[in-house]
This record gives C-alpha cells, structure tokens and sequence, in this order.
C-alpha cells in the first residue's frame, strides 16, 4: 500500500493535543446571542496604554517594510529598564516564541523537560512537539513543589521551567525560594523563570513581606543556567501583537537568534512595546486596579462558601461542585466568558481573570446566579 504524505508524520506529533484557546469574544457572542464579557485569558481589561495604540496607528504606515531583525530600538530600551548589556536581550513574538526556540535549540528526543503539573498547557505541548518528554511534577498546595521538581532532575533534564506566579493557580514562591532551588540544579541544565505576570506579583508581594524576585540580579551576575522571560500581554495590554523577551547569558542567547524565525517582530509589536513601557501611569493603573479586584472578588468567593486559591497574579483559580466545562457554558449564558481548567487535568477547577470593577460585578452577579440554582432542589 502506498503511503501519503501524512503517513509520515512522526509519532510524536500524532499523540499532540492541540493547544486549546480561550474563546473568543465574538463566537461566544455569536453562540449565546447575547453581549459578553470576557473574563478568560488574563488580559489587560483597560486595554493598552493610550501611548501604544498611537505608536500602532503611527507604525501601520511602514507595514509594507520588513522589520529590524533584532528590534534595536525596543532592546535598547529594556536594556536601560532592567540595567542590563544589550547581548543579555532576546526579543522575540511573545513568551510562546522564545520557548519554541528554546526548544527547538536544547531539546531532542531522548532528552526531557521538567515544570510542575497545573501549569501553564503550553510547556509540555512545545516539548513533545520535539520529540522529547515532559516530565510534569505534582503540585503541593496548588503551588510548585520545588523541591520534587529538583529531585525530578535526570541526566537527561535539559530545561526546568518555573512559572511564577503561576498560570493558572496564581500562586508564587518567593526570591529566597528560587535561590535554594537554583543550588540545586546542574550548570547543564537551563532553568527558565517564566515571569509574565511580574507586575502583578512585584505588587502583591510587599504586602505579604516577601521579595517576589531576584531574576535579574542572575542575569548581571552571569549566570548560564538562568533565563528569565517577560512578556508584553499582561499588564502592558498588548496580547494581540505578540511581543515578549528573554534576558539571560549572551552567549546562549546568539544561539537562539540563529533558531529564531526572521522578522518574528513586527514593525507594529516594536513601536508598541516601546510605547507600553514608557506609559508607566498605564501600568500602575491596571496593577492598582488588579490588587483592588482580587480582595473583593476573594470576598465573595468567600460569601458563596467557594473555595478559591489567593492569588499573585491578575486571575483567581476556584474550584465549583460541578464539571467545569458544563460550569462554563452555564456562565457563558449569562454573559460571562471565563476559562475552564479540565484539559489542565483539573476537571473542577475555572479561572476567571481579574476586570474592571463593573465587569467583576457582572462575574459575580452571574456566579451567584449559578451557585444558587445548584443548591435549589
């Protein structure tokens, strides 16, 4: 029998799960008939800063040029943010670009990956795109047991990735913490702090006397093993243009710019991030307003006796008597999009992002709806 061109395909990639989004606003607008709000995907509810939408429009008038391969300008920039050397800098087409390139650069079949389960759905689905394993390490408290994911480490471990805070419980370990762990993990072995909610959690970890993180004290002290990722869809609004960057040890980082598809920065994703950091009013805004959301919206989680995972970052991960995936189409009715965490192996557990005031009073207004017709016989 003659084979076809998809018979080729490896089997690695035929046992892939597809990355499932969060969906979006007008299909579920469409689905349901009625107005929605989107409290699924932990964006910026203002939107971008007012500065970033008019580097956009100003931007859109050189789309028909092909972009600065390395975005000079915006890495300039985060050079004098994080005080740091330039060749320290990895730009890259999101947070999802730069672990595709990871990957892609240290990963094999026969190698492995580590991160904790619970966490964020992307990890093990760029690893086994590889061909290598993803080894996922239990959580203790709904948060990463550091100390399981260093004795997880083999002879085979080429990347350990540590989300922090979380996606999608929200929770953190703090600057100390890592320490501890960094001791502990070969100088062969790269560990990625994934930091995309940074400003999230720089904010909420004063009032709990801890220090969030030290991350790039590592990278000026050039550390090899250490790579931290930022991301420019959280805080700064910009989920849509896909812009994100590593800072890490220059030499590895040459290496990744080999890897790195062309051009992955667009002319538009450039002369907004440049904007989105200078707007530091934007930011301080939408941190404000997040530290705000989550206390009232833990209190009434607490009203309805629904047990909810105090958070560090601009989304709260509950738990409800009931299917999440029948949970979220029930909120869906009611005009609420939020997130279901079944495909996280978490079959009762949702995540619903942190809005505006009004759109957190729409969440609740819809949950207590729900929670009530559960409970009536």
């Amino acid at each position: 029998m003659k084979k076809t061109v998809v018979d080729r395909i490896p089997e690695h990639i035929r046992a892939l799960v597809g990355y499932v989004p969060g969906k979006p606003l007008r299909q579920a607008q469409q689905e349901s008939g009625t107005a929605m709000i989107k409290m699924a995907s932990n964006e910026n509810p203002f939107g971008p800063s007012p500065m970033a939408l008019e580097a956009i429009r100003a931007a859109a008038a050189e789309v028909h040029l092909y972009p600065d391969n390395d975005a000079s300008e915006l890495r300039m920039a985060l050079t004098a943010r994080h005080q740091l050397a330039e060749e320290q800098i990895f730009i890259a087409d999101g947070s999802l670009g730069i672990l595709d390139v990871v990957a892609r650069t240290l990963l094999v079949p026969g190698t492995n990956c580590i991160s904790s389960e619970r966490s964020f759905i992307s990890y093990p689905l760029i690893t086994k795109s590889i061909g290598a394993r993803f080894i996922e390490v239990p959580m203790r408290d709904d948060a990463y047991d550091l100390d399981a994911i260093a004795e997880a480490i083999d002879e085979q471990t080429r990347v350990v990735i540590l989300a922090n805070p979380n996606n999608p419980t929200g929770t953190m370990f703090d600057a100390d913490a890592t320490e501890t762990f960094l001791h502990r993990v070969p100088e062969s072995v790269l560990v990625i702090l994934d930091e995309a909610y940074s400003d999230f959690a720089e904010h909420f970890a004063p009032q709990r006397d801890i220090t969030y993180s030290r991350s790039f004290d590592y990278v000026r002290a050039n550390r090899p093993n250490v790579l931290v990722l930022r991301t420019f869809s959280k805080a700064h609004g910009l989920a849509g243009v896909r812009l994100g960057y590593a800072c890490g040890d220059p030499e590895l980082l040459r290496y990744f710019a080999r890897v790195r598809n062309s051009f992955s920065i667009s002319v538009v994703a450039e002369a907004a991030g440049l904007a989105a950091i200078r707007d530091l009013e934007h930011i301080r805004k939408t941190v404000e307003n997040n530290a705000v959301g989550a206390a009232w919206l833990m209190e009434r989680f607490k009203e309805l006796g629904i047990q909810a995972v105090p958070t560090s970052a601009n989304f709260i991960y509950f738990t409800v008597d009931e299917d999440a995936n029948a949970f979220t189409k029930r909120m869906q009715a009611e005009g609420v999009i939020v997130r279901s965490l079944v495909s996280w192996g978490a079959p009762n557990a949702v995540r619903v992002s942190i809005g505006t005031p009004e759109q957190n009073e729409t969440f609740f207004r819809a949950l207590k709806k729900l929670v009530r017709q559960t409970v009536t016989p």
